[in-house]
């Protein structure tokens, strides 16, 4: 849930930044993240080179963090919510019935 209200809060801005720009602006993760919070990029990205490997984070975590935000977490969120769900329950053909 937390995901998807990020991702629409994310989408609101970039569309009111689209039509005051009267131009197409999609504002990618990591610019947002350090308008919001430079340390903990920093303190991620040193976690991830140390703890991980290097090349997680140039190729990959960077690759994600250039994409526009919205789209971002809304795939997070269906993510997160294609784990979390539960399977609809199967009554019908296999089941004795008493």
């Amino acid at each position: 849930m937390v995901a998807l209200a990020i991702a629409v809060i994310m989408a609101v801005l970039d569309a009111t930044r689209t039509v005051a720009a009267s131009q197409l602006v999609m504002t990618p993760v990591a610019t947002s993240w350090l308008a919001v919070s430079p340390e903990t990029l920093s303190t991620v990205q040193e976690f991830v080179r140390a703890k991980i490997h290097p090349l997680v984070w140039d190729p990959v975590i960077t690759g994600i963090l250039n994409q526009p935000g919205f789209i971002v977490f809304g795939v997070l969120a269906f993510l997160l919510y294609a784990v979390g769900r539960k399977p609809p329950r199967r009554i019908g053909r296999f089941i004795a019935e008493s």
